[in-house]
């Protein structure tokens, strides 16, 4: 038995794939023999990303906005007409622009999250759906967050989205058997720009109260995510899997 999920011959779409997490999966994939397509709504930073990749061949950039269905249905259709087919979706990207309590959230924020955290989910999940799983098979991965499975202050809608994130991920598993299999992850902190103004200066005082003594790296995340989407994982559907150093897996006060 061989411990390194094979991609070869696979072709998986990332949303958010620019940076952070996203970006470290797509890699992931082509590492392990299988094709790319990267989306972020940056034009500069998808061609900064193409950088990191030492076979171009096997990946595409695709300027989207994750939360147009527009972008959703054509984002499928270049990765289907550019490498031949979709195994993979990995709904990655996600957003934050509000910090405070739920009473005070504005509407153009909270649309905001919902559309790209919450919506997009079922966009591209659909589109990928009706555009080659539905017939073909393949997986889907969501990136939820340890956020969605309680309150927090000043996360609220952030972590009510991510909360639907887990429920979507329970109810697509279960529309889409046998054909597709859906998971999702739910990370901790992890050091990328998105949770920046959570780690950047307070990495000692997060440290502290996390078992393993250190934050989440994208790569922790993508080395279960690239499990999850292979064939290792060919009986696992509509699991949320945590991966957070141990944060929620605490006695009552925590760790001394």
């Amino acid at each position: 038995m061989t411990t390194e999920a094979s991609l070869e011959g696979r072709v998986a779409l990332v949303t958010g794939a620019s940076r952070g997490i996203g970006l470290a999966i797509a890699q992931g994939v082509v590492e392990r023999g299988g094709r790319v397509v990267i989306s972020s709504r940056s034009e500069s930073n998808l061609a900064e990303a193409l950088s990191t990749f030492s076979d171009a061949r096997s990946v595409h950039a695709v300027v989207a906005h994750v939360g147009s269905r527009q972008d959703a249905d054509r984002l499928v259709t270049e990765t289907i007409e550019r490498f031949g087919r979709l195994d993979i979706l990995v709904n990655n990207a996600a957003t934050n622009p509000y910090f405070g309590p739920l009473v005070d959230i504005d509407d153009a924020r909270m649309q905001k999250t919902y559309e790209v955290n919450q919506a997009s989910i079922v966009t591209h999940t659909a589109a990928a759906w009706h555009q080659w799983m539905g017939e073909h098979g393949g997986v889907v991965l969501n990136i939820a967050s340890v956020g969605g499975l309680g309150p927090e202050p000043g996360l609220g809608w952030y972590n009510v989205t991510k909360a639907a994130v887990i429920h979507l991920t329970k109810q697509f598993a279960w529309e889409l058997a046998p054909k597709v299999r859906v998971n999702a992850i739910a990370p901790g902190v992890v050091r990328t720009d998105l949770a920046r103004g959570l780690w950047e200066k307070n990495e000692d005082l997060l440290t502290g109260h996390i078992p393993m003594r250190r934050l989440g790296e994208p790569d922790d995340v993508a080395e279960m995510a690239l499990m999850l989407v292979s064939d290792s994982s060919s009986w696992i559907t509509g699991q949320t899997i945590v991966i957070d150093g141990g944060t929620t897996n605490q006695p009552s006060g925590g760790v001394g």
